[in-house]
């Protein structure tokens, strides 16, 4: 495994779970992170963090998740997608990263509920971690309001790390999405592709969900030759990365292929072999196609140290 600078891999100072079951009393001098779906709030300095009687946490009912402390301080994350902003972009909700921002009325000047996908790199390392954490959490909670054992609407509990179901007496996690992500190199070329919807001209390293009975270094080699038509090998784990979009665990691998024709099938709608020197152009802004993955994720950290000659 090698060192990569990258988006929400820090930690904050504890994430106190031996608390979430009785953090309701911990509310009162608490630090409160509003998420407008799946935007944090956000300054000037970074995350814009309110006091627990703030009056946008009225839209938050009394479901906050409990994330720990921080700097000597309790920190709570609040869901407040209920509130329905005036003249809202809904165009712009469906980009691939929404430009758009939105301030909720009466709050400070400068704040505004912007993507995180944006702000990933300009945020300190712990506050990126902070609100990777809350978004995927809160993305869990949305998509998984019922019980799957029984179907009866499940309820938040433990401090938001579980939902119980009243009915049948289930208990509930959160899920993490395991996912490779991998650079395909042979000799002086790297394997980049790009999937449908994404911005015009963007190209990435390949990956796939891990399949049930499967390991990473199995479902590289699979998804690289569903994708491609490529068979690799020499298969190296070189980091991970949370990835709140929605709720994925990015496991990030280098391949070598042991040929370069490519077959494309349906998952991507391009994929292109680049070399060195004209992969360094494009990372240095020094031309424009394809442009590069983005700062802050695995795979633009990745390619750089490949780059470099480190992997």
């Amino acid at each position: 495994m090698i060192a990569l600078d990258m988006a929400f891999v820090g930690t904050w100072d504890d994430r106190a779970a031996h608390e979430r079951a009785g953090c309701a009393a911990l509310r009162d001098g608490a630090a409160v992170l509003p998420l407008w779906r799946g935007k944090p709030q956000l300054d000037t300095a970074g995350l814009a963090w309110v006091a627990a009687d703030d009056r946008v946490l009225i839209h938050a009912g009394d479901d906050w998740l409990y994330l720990g402390r921080h700097n000597g301080q309790p920190r709570f994350a609040a869901d407040i997608s209920a509130w329905e902003p005036d003249g809202l972009d809904t165009a712009a909700l469906a980009m691939f990263a929404d430009p758009s921002e939105q301030h909720y009325p009466g709050a400070a000047d400068g704040t505004r509920f912007g993507e995180l996908r944006l702000a990933m790199t300009t945020l300190a390392a712990p506050d990126a971690a902070m609100a990777a954490t809350a978004r995927a959490v809160f993305n869990w909670h949305r998509s998984h309001r019922f019980c799957a054992a029984c179907g009866a609407q499940s309820a938040p509990a433990s401090g938001g790390w579980e939902r119980h179901c009243p009915a049948c007496g289930a208990k509930h996690f959160p899920r993490t999405d395991p996912v490779v992500i991998m650079l395909v190199a042979r000799g002086n070329n790297l394997l980049l592709g790009r999937s449908h919807g994404w911005p015009e001209g963007m190209y990435s390293a390949l990956a796939g969900f891990v399949e049930p009975g499967e390991t990473p270094e199995a479902a590289v080699a699979r998804e690289v030759w569903e994708e491609t038509g490529i068979r690799t090998t020499s298969v190296r784990y070189l980091g991970a990365q949370p990835w709140p979009f929605p709720n994925s665990l990015m496991l990030g691998y280098l391949a070598h292929a042991t040929d370069a024709a490519i077959t494309l099938d349906d998952e991507l709608e391009d994929a292109l072999w680049i070399s060195r020197e004209d992969l360094l152009a494009v990372m240095a802004g020094e031309r424009a196609h394809p442009s590069p993955a983005r700062k802050g994720s695995v795979a633009h950290a990745t390619i750089r140290h490949w780059l470099a000659g480190h992997v």
